[in-house]
């Protein structure tokens, strides 16, 4: 009854008119991995506007800073983070719009409904004067999407002291609990003959095929794949090695200098990751040796994989809050997605919850995110920070 009469109250101080001004107005900034200083911009003035001391650190990228929060108890206790990337995939942009419960547009579903929500639940807290202790740390950054982006802002935020004790992410996944997660890594091979292009008909007969090599490189790799069919994890899965994309020749009838492919390769926990890159590169050497082709291959490491223990106490804390705002805990599962809880995870052994609205149209120019499903967010958020700053659980009530 304790917990859900502060639900209740925190759910008072959650604003959907203001959440939603949030989402419309980060999302109104276009921010393609690398360019996403407009959309830093804009959520660095809404909590300038709002009373907030904003960082803005650079954290490697100067071109789009960082942005940083903190909502502060005047009892010390534990650091609950918020954290969210602002650049969306490289797509046409779409300018945000509200259909009904649903809004949409570049970056409503990965994820600037979600991080608006989280900074609504920070708001909610700090207007409700709940946090009996400790503190809500924001975070929001570029460079999460691969392959324009593979986490190097966050990695030196991480590096530099810029964590919580325990992350939230509000990435959209909500149907489970996630504990596991495969790494990722992206790849792409291109593979070169010496000549110049010329008629099939005149090819010299002393010049390997490129389209013959990546043939070659798709049929190992998917007996690679099917080596890795064996390395299963109980709950992310197995690991595996996958091809995406193949391109070569300009004519039908041309003999090609060039074949290019892109794909992905991904492992399990427990898996070191510097040696699945090290036999990969080993692939594409035996390849280029066997054909005679030159293959120069473009290893791209993404996030390691993850896992969070599900009797951590956050864990506790935020099924808890789950149970109260929704009427029921989440399943475990697994993580399909490589997000930035793996880097937490990897990096500095940190709790990370991967959860967020329910939403669709991921990595396409159909994204759309449930306005109703944000304002839940923003309650669950809320709950769990005043519930998890204490570090006496029992302070909070």
């Amino acid at each position: 009854m304790i917990l859900a009469s502060m639900a209740d109250n925190l759910g008072t101080f959650v604003d959907r008119r203001r959440l939603l001004s949030i989402a419309e107005r980060l999302i109104a900034a276009p921010s393609p991995t690398g360019r996403a200083g407009d959309a830093a911009n804009v959520l660095a003035a809404i909590l300038a506007d709002e009373g907030f001391s904003v960082d803005r650190p650079e954290a490697g990228h100067p071109k789009a800073p960082a942005v940083v929060a903190r909502l502060s108890a005047a009892s010390p206790g534990r650091t609950l983070q918020f954290e969210g990337h602002l650049d969306t995939v490289h797509l046409p942009f779409v300018p945000p719009r509200v259909d009904g419960d649903h809004l949409t547009g570049s970056g409503a579903s990965d994820m600037k409904g979600g991080l608006a929500a989280a900074v609504e639940a920070m708001l909610a807290v700090r207007d409700s004067g709940a946090l009996a202790a400790g503190t809500i740390l924001l975070t929001a950054h570029d460079l999460h999407e691969s392959p324009w982006g593979h986490g190097q802002q966050l990695d030196h935020m991480i590096d530099e002291g810029i964590v919580g004790e325990a992350v939230l992410i509000p990435e959209p996944l909500g149907d489970r609990l996630p504990i596991a997660g495969r790494g990722l890594a992206c790849w792409e091979a291109v593979i070169r003959r010496p000549g110049l292009p010329i008629h099939e008909v005149l090819r010299p007969t002393n010049e390997p095929s490129v389209i013959e090599a990546g043939a070659e490189l798709v049929a190992r790799l998917a007996r690679l794949d099917g080596r890795l069919a064996a390395e299963v994890h109980p709950i992310a899965g197995r690991a595996s090695t996958f091809v995406g994309q193949i391109h070569a020749g300009d004519i039908y009838n041309g003999f090609p200098q060039i074949c290019r492919l892109e794909g992905t390769r991904r492992w399990i926990p427990g898996t070191d990751a510097a040696t699945v890159e090290s036999e990969f590169r080993a692939l594409a050497n035996e390849l280029a040796r066997d054909s005679g082709a030159e293959v120069d291959l473009t290893y791209r490491f993404v996030r390691d994989a993850f896992t969070l223990d599900p009797a951590h106490p956050f864990v506790g804390i935020f099924q808890e809050a789950h149970q109260v705002i929704s009427g029921r805990t989440l399943p475990t599962g697994p993580k399909p997605i490589a997000d930035d809880g793996n880097t937490f995870f990897a990096r500095a052994r940190i709790p990370a919850i991967t959860h967020g609205p329910r939403a669709g149209g991921q990595h396409t120019v159909e994204e759309w995110a449930s306005i109703d499903d944000l304002v839940r967010l923003a309650r669950l958020y809320a709950l769990v920070a005043v519930l998890y700053g204490p570090s006496d659980p029992g302070a909070a009530s």
